[in-house]
């Protein structure tokens, strides 16, 4: 079973940035595609953002509003989302989340349901 563990969250000023940081176990995120969602308390996860393995391809929600910006360094195991100009509205819990299949290198998805293994969630509070 693969485990997914994000980190970076924290508290932020409105405007604010935050760098969020996601990696599995083994290091075998650097051979899958990687999405971040996020979920408010009694709500669907929302997609923020993806990328392929190789990070030659990604994906954003039209919703973020080009604030966000997703990365990875197969190197170092790590797939990060840069979160930009943030609002009182982006606090939530961001998830990670990882395909099970490797080397995918078409498009990566948008929907949940696409990805296997999830982290437990940072959470992104942001003061206004």
């Amino acid at each position: 079973q693969v485990q997914v563990a994000e980190s970076g969250g924290g508290l932020v000023q409105a405007g604010g940035s935050l760098r969020l940081s996601c990696t599995t176990s083994e290091g075998t995120v650097s051979s899958k595609a990687v999405g971040w969602f996020r979920r408010a308390p009694g709500k669907d996860r929302e997609f923020v953002a993806s990328i392929n393995w190789t990070g030659h391809s990604s994906r954003y929600a039209d919703s973020m509003g080009g604030r966000f910006a997703i990365s990875r360094d197969n190197l170092k195991s790590m797939v990060y989302l840069q979160l930009n100009s943030l609002e009182p509205e982006d606090t939530l819990v961001y998830y990670c989340a990882a395909q099970h299949h490797s080397f995918v290198a078409s498009a990566p998805s948008a929907n949940s349901a696409d990805y296997d293994y999830w982290g437990q969630g940072t959470q992104v509070t942001v003061s206004s």
